[in-house]
């Protein structure tokens, strides 16, 4: 279950990362924060239409996996309160993660594909892995 202040940043640009996103050509670059050895938030995918139901998920690949690390790819649920019109909506999302090896500290980097109706979307996704506890960051 997600809360409302995720809700927001996820569907209204259809998917939320840690770091700044900057689009080149039909390639993302999100940068993201870990911890060694903890699971970490990445992206949330999903949709919600204007009549307050659930538009199509996206389909998504793991184009390039990363070195250091492991992506998931889990079903979750976002409630989301006041959304537009929507006073009240639960939507079906899908949450990417990562885990860093739990002695890995340095760069990594895994690219994702987002499929849409009508369109693809590559996400490249480099992480900042931190050997510290509590390194890392949660969306």
């Amino acid at each position: 279950m997600l809360t409302w202040s995720l809700f927001w940043l996820a569907v209204a640009v259809l998917c939320v990362s840690a770091g700044a996103a900057v689009a080149q050509g039909n390639i993302t670059q999100r940068e993201v924060k870990a911890a060694a050895g903890k699971e970490v938030r990445v992206a949330v995918y999903g949709d919600i239409r204007p009549d307050c139901t659930s538009g199509p998920l996206p389909a998504i690949r793991l184009v390039t996996a990363p070195t250091h690390g492991a992506v998931n790819v889990k079903r979750g649920t976002l409630k989301a309160t006041n959304y537009k019109q929507c006073l009240a909506t639960e939507v079906p999302v899908y949450i990417a993660f990562y885990r860093a090896a739990g002695n890995f500290s340095g760069s990594d980097e895994f690219v994702l594909e987002v499929g849409l109706p009508g369109r693809k979307q590559l996400q490249r996704f480099r992480v900042n892995v931190s050997g510290a506890p509590g390194g890392g960051q949660n969306i």
